[in-house]
């Protein structure tokens, strides 16, 4: 047995079946052994491409993602979507290539010393030194990238040790997350605490979303009273999907943190979001954020508890008091409020954003199942402001763009029978269109929707909001037939100028049971963002 068949052996017996890959040199002797232990390899056209897949997959199963790369350039290559996943807290493994332990220091092809790279936008990033460790070495892996403040993990494979002899080699048989539960006396606490508020407010983190918790934010509002709100973008509190939560932030008297970063997307719990005679308390597993939460808050953090809040919820809402449904009430309209709708049109003529989110939302409204990916920029923006799925992805508080694609087809790996909508603008879908053909050659069917505005249309609003339509640069795009371009990498294609083709062309972009690319011209219109839009 190889150190490629224990390290196989072992992702299999945690029950890994897929891996989101691209080859090279380092990784074939992992390929071959993955033949006998059943697991597939969707295999990718970029690196990169290979971890944001993985990223989505792990968001919709709720096991690790697997993403597996060569050595050099390919592990620098994935870099950037690890970063995502960090931030999104999205347990994936990244296996990569290396050059081999014996020849450290010689110049090996592809040498790199790769563990400093990955380490700051990991949890845990290192390099096996014997083949018959792989095993435990892959296991402590997958219970690192589960447990706390999940996230993404690094293993960097010596070629000498991938195709070593590794028959002593053990294969582990627990994987599971270290649980880190709230005492329920605390769990106590913190609903007493809420009762006696007049406006309180539950934040969660992006682990804590409807998507990885279904239904459970809800029974938890149900349970406390106070209103829960899941935080995963990086606009804050002008997210549009949250609508005017900002006005909700500046009222509360009490916010209870579930997990979620005191950071810039709260405004540092300044005095600009937040009422400086607002108490705070903050549940969180990872000691460096509980650290910054003390930092940004100061006295008015009044507890803070060592916990996971995913491993909390059940004792959170045994103790809950109820109430609070007036105002609750009064949130909910902060939340659901939208300053726009499908029927405004615009001198041009064009399709306007909101349309084409509505008739995208009518196809939705048809599915039995459905996903929707919302990538960044600005198009993405207004795709989570006026669309609502079964489960949704978005790019994450990183503001990383142009991992839709990839999401989309991650999504559909990990939800077979559902409809998936990726959502992206001209500018986005760049990034990583060859996958088109990743998606063709595997057999994996959802629907990109591109809104074409012609331009990075975030940039453009920044220079026309701080510098004036006079000097705009660097943000115009082209009118390329996205469309055509896909049908040539095997994936159905639709143009749309007109908003009475677009339903139709939606349909049979659904019913085209191919991978498809719906190219619509719009009107680059500026996100909404809180209750003056």
């Amino acid at each position: 047995m190889r150190g490629a068949d224990l390290l196989v052996k072992t992702l299999a017996a945690a029950g890994i079946t897929r891996i989101f890959s691209l080859s090279g040199n380092q990784i074939m002797p992992i390929y071959d052994a993955c033949f006998d232990a059943g697991i597939e390899i969707i295999h990718t056209r970029h690196e990169a491409a290979a971890v944001f897949m993985a990223e989505a997959y792990a968001q919709l199963t709720g096991t690790v993602g697997v993403a597996m790369v060569t050595a050099g350039a390919g592990a620098a290559n994935a870099l950037g979507p690890l970063f995502t996943c960090s931030e999104s807290e999205t347990p994936v493994l990244l296996l990569t290539g290396d050059s081999p332990l014996g020849q450290d220091g010689k110049g090996a092809f592809q040498e790199l010393d790769q563990v400093p790279m990955t380490t700051p936008v990991t949890k845990l990033s290192f390099r096996p030194t014997r083949a018959v460790d792989f095993g435990v070495d892959t296991a402590r892996a997958l219970r690192t990238a589960l447990s706390g403040r999940s996230g993404p993990v690094h293993m960097a494979l010596p070629f000498d040790l991938v195709d070593a002899d590794a028959s002593d080699g053990v294969i582990p048989t627990a994987f599971a997350k270290e649980p880190m539960p709230l005492p329920a006396h605390d769990a106590q606490s913190i609903a007493t605490a809420i009762a006696a508020a007049q406006r309180p407010l539950v934040i969660c983190g992006p682990a804590m979303n409807d998507t990885r918790k279904p239904g459970k934010l809800a029974a938890l509002q149900t349970a406390l009273g106070a209103p829960v709100i899941a935080m995963e973008s990086p606009r804050g509190l002008k997210d549009p999907a949250l609508g005017n939560i900002g006005a909700a932030l500046a009222q509360a008297d009490l916010i209870v943190n579930l997990g979620k970063r005191v950071d810039f997307t709260l405004g540092f719990g300044g005095p600009a979001a937040v009422d400086p005679s607002c108490v705070w308390m903050m549940l969180h597993a990872d000691a460096a954020e509980r650290d910054r939460a003390h930092r940004n808050l100061g006295t008015r953090l009044a507890a803070c508890f060592a916990a996971d809040p995913r491993d909390s919820m059940e004792a959170l809402i045994a103790a809950g008091q109820g109430g609070h449904d007036a105002w609750r009430r009064e949130v909910n309209g902060h939340i659901t409020a939208r300053g726009f709708s499908a029927e405004d049109t615009v001198p041009s003529g064009k399709i306007t954003p909101a349309q084409l989110c509505a008739a995208v939302q009518r196809q939705i409204d048809k599915a039995a199942q459905s996903v929707m990916i919302c990538d960044g920029g600005e198009f993405g923006q207004w795709a989570q402001a006026a669309t609502q799925a079964d489960f949704r992805i978005t790019n994450g508080i990183s503001g990383a763009i142009g991992g839709g694609l990839c999401y989309g087809l991650g999504a559909k790996c990990a939800m077979p029978d559902a409809t998936v909508f990726a959502m992206m603008g001209d500018g986005t879908v760049g990034f990583h269109f060859a996958e088109f053909e990743t998606a063709a050659r595997s057999g994996t069917p959802y629907v990109v929707i591109i809104g074409n505005d012609e331009r990075w249309n975030a940039e453009h609003q920044i220079q026309m909001r701080d510098y004036g339509p006079d000097r705009l640069i660097g943000c115009q795009l082209s009118g390329a037939r996205y469309d055509e371009a896909a049908k040539g990498l095997g994936a159905h294609g639709e143009y749309v100028t007109e908003l009475s083709e677009l339903d139709a062309a939606l349909d049979r972009a659904v019913q085209s049971g191919r991978p498809a690319c719906v190219n619509v011209q719009i009107e680059g219109l500026p996100a909404p963002s809180g209750a003056a839009h």
